[in-house]
């Protein structure tokens, strides 16, 4: 897993200095500490901060293909590598490494753009086509590795992580207000967006073309739901189907030149895969959890069982309130973006003990909830719908008390409040957004600390881009879309997935969302993920052949990490004074002052805060700490590659390319 920079000259313009570049990548050491590279030319000049996983000797990037034409520098990992490589050589290609990252070179100069469709893998790169004078960039299907741009003074601007595309003179961050809007009503600012003007995220799935001084972006693959004639006579086929390619998406994961972990939850997701490894190779394995001190959050026992099950070697990192408090504007240094969780935050405490513990590459269970129907937000739907049929019903609304056990502990929880918050919208079944519809109104509350909103919570998501054929997808498939959309991408995989792993130099891996996965999910028969309102049903029959009764068998738990008692009761965050006390507050120009303050003071006073003014108070603070560290203090953590690194530096001219 790497970082990588670039910077290009759409037309003619003066020849990209090494020494951007090398602060560039000095910006992203987190991701790839072991070695850079820079690739220069007249017109073009990329980076990479690499960290070894496959190849460690000779993988060093930049690499370029036989006659010195092509080159790449590459964030991530291609999983069928070998097997891209042996049809390859047939073809006649000549290989100098035995890396990943040389396969797609060689790749593209078979294939070119259309190469993208034979990867299995989690990648984000550029290309170099000196032949062509042509830049390709791309990344892949499910956006797991991050890649944004920008176009200034005639040049395009991209990289891995924002903090260091900023390093480039001519661009400057400030904080977009619609982008703020996006945040305070999906939890994410949607793809291209970023939370910062003029600067964008290649969506998931898509590539990007650079010639002529003219810049297209294009799609390579969708999410596709529509229902074909069934794949299977029976549900054990596709139990038998499911379970080998689960296996083998786990197995081909497993391929590096260094150990790999897992991220072992205690649920059912992240417990199959690691039963899978165990059950099929015989590596050592260690894995590692989060335990919190509130037993509120914690699922430290069923951890520890299904360790002890599995023989692992577990590690534990205990998480108090304060701990949360501590790192989180680190953690928002590295998101990138406000949020309105703290969970990203253990997440980010988990990486640092693999890193401590020697480990690069940990296994984990994201994308199964998405994929198999695993959230409350899925049932919901469905129980919401069924509802609907017969709207005055006393008894169909009560199927609520099955996902929301502690329904009876919010506030003002009587049936009266049951009914109403979860009757808004209830007939209005034919809205594509109908299984979202709640979440987000219920988050748009928070655009009322927003400046000049004045409490407006009025739709936008009807901008929200959506495929022909949505209408025509099952009500769960449409649900499945607009998670993956909304939440998964620009937010599980990105603020509590590659960032604050990738923060510790941590590179996560995700059998659930190999692609073949994805799409062999996406056309499974709805009662194969969602029966009744049994959730994940169809890995629950994998599960109950892998992991104990008590592991598969149990409700599922959300991941969840304590907000209000993080940053004020026992403990108070020295920087939450700072970055919300009225100074900050009329500094920055982003949120309201009063209501702002009447918030801290309500958390401070002891009283519990609403799960809405909770997400308010996080989601006020990172957006407070994105301006303090991108805007306002940028240059404070600045610095450049060290005399001491190991620097592979291509110059190439029109004659030759020479190396140091």
């Amino acid at each position: 897993m790497c970082g990588i920079v670039g910077v290009h000259n759409l037309n003619s313009g003066a020849v990209v200095p090494e020494a951007l570049l090398k602060q560039m990548l000095a910006m992203l050491r987190h991701r790839g500490p072991d070695e850079f590279g820079i690739y220069l030319d007249a017109k073009t000049g990329m980076g990479s901060a690499r960290l070894s996983i496959i190849d460690l000797a000779g993988g060093s990037q930049p690499i370029g293909n036989e006659d010195g034409s092509v080159w790449i520098v590459f964030n991530g990992e291609i999983f069928n590598y070998l097997e891209l490589r042996v049809d390859l050589e047939k073809r006649g290609h000549c290989f100098e490494t035995n890396s990943d990252t040389e396969v797609i070179v060689h790749l593209y100069e078979e294939y070119g753009p259309d190469s993208l469709t034979y990867l299995n893998g989690q990648f984000a790169f550029a290309i170099w086509d000196d032949h062509q004078k042509r830049l390709f960039l791309a990344r892949d299907r499910m956006g797991i590795r991050p890649l944004y741009y920008a176009v200034r003074d005639g040049q395009l601007i991209y990289g891995s992580e924002v903090k260091a595309m900023l390093l480039h003179p001519a661009l400057q961050a400030r904080i977009d207000p619609e982008s703020l809007r996006q945040t305070f009503t999906y939890w994410s600012v949607l793809p291209p967006k970023t939370i910062f003007e003029d600067i964008y995220t290649l969506p998931p799935a898509h590539y990007m073309l650079v010639e002529d001084g003219e810049i297209s972006t294009e799609a390579y693959w969708h999410l596709d739901y529509q229902d074909k004639d069934a794949a299977f006579a029976s549900d054990d086929e596709y139990l038998q189907a499911f379970e080998e390619l689960l296996v083998d998406a786990t197995m081909i994961r497993l391929r590096a030149d260094v150990p790999v972990g897992a991220y072992l939850s205690g649920g059912l997701d992240s417990s199959t895969t690691t039963a899978i490894i165990k059950n099929y190779t015989d590596n050592r394995l260690e894995t590692f959890s989060i335990s919190f001190a509130n037993p509120a959050y914690d699922e430290s026992a069923y951890q520890r069982q299904m360790a002890d099950f599995l023989g692992t070697e577990h590690h534990i990192v205990h998480c108090e309130h304060r701990d949360i408090g501590r790192v989180f504007p680190e953690v928002i240094w590295h998101t990138e973006a406000p949020i309105l969780r703290t969970s990203p935050a253990p997440m980010f405490l988990l990486s640092g003990l693999v890193h401590d513990s020697g480990l690069k590459v940990v296994m984990t269970g994201e994308g199964a909830d998405e994929m198999l129907g695993g959230y409350n937000i899925f049932r919901e739907m469905a129980v919401r719908r069924f509802w609907a049929k017969d709207p005055d019903s006393e008894m169909r609304p009560l199927l609520l008390r099955r996902l929301y056990r502690d329904i009876g502990q919010m506030d003002s929880a009587n049936e009266a409040f049951l009914r109403g918050f979860f009757k808004r919208g209830l007939v209005e079944t034919d809205s594509p957004f109908y299984s979202h519809l709640i979440r987000w109104e219920n988050t748009a509350r928070l655009r009322r600390f927003l400046v000049g909103q004045g409490g407006d919570a009025a739709q936008n998501w009807e901008r929200l881009s959506l495929p022909p054929e949505f209408s025509g997808w099952s009500a769960l498939a449409q649900a499945q879309y607009l998670e993956i959309l909304t939440f998964m991408s620009p937010y599980l995989l990105s603020s509590q997935g590659d960032r604050v792993a990738m923060a510790h130099s941590v590179e996560g891996r995700y059998p659930f969302l190999d692609h073949r996965v994805v799409e062999f999910s996406n056309k499974l028969p709805a009662r194969l993920k969602l029966r009744g309102l049994k959730e994940k049903w169809i890995l629950k029959q994998l599960g109950s052949k892998l992991i104990p009764d008590e592991i598969w068998g149990r409700p599922k738990r959300p991941y969840r990490a304590p907000v209000q008692d993080s940053f004020v009761g026992d403990y108070r965050a020295e920087y939450l004074d700072e970055m919300l006390g009225e100074r900050a507050l009329k500094q920055t120009g982003l949120f309201e002052v009063e209501p702002v303050q009447r918030l801290l003071r309500k958390a401070g006073s002891g009283r519990r805060l609403s799960e809405t003014d909770e997400m308010a108070l996080v989601g006020v603070l990172s957006a407070q700490l994105v301006q303090h560290f991108f805007v306002n203090n940028f240059t404070a953590r600045v610095n450049t590659l060290q005399e001491s690194d190991r620097i592979k530096i291509v110059r190439r001219t029109a004659e030759e390319h020479v190396y140091e």
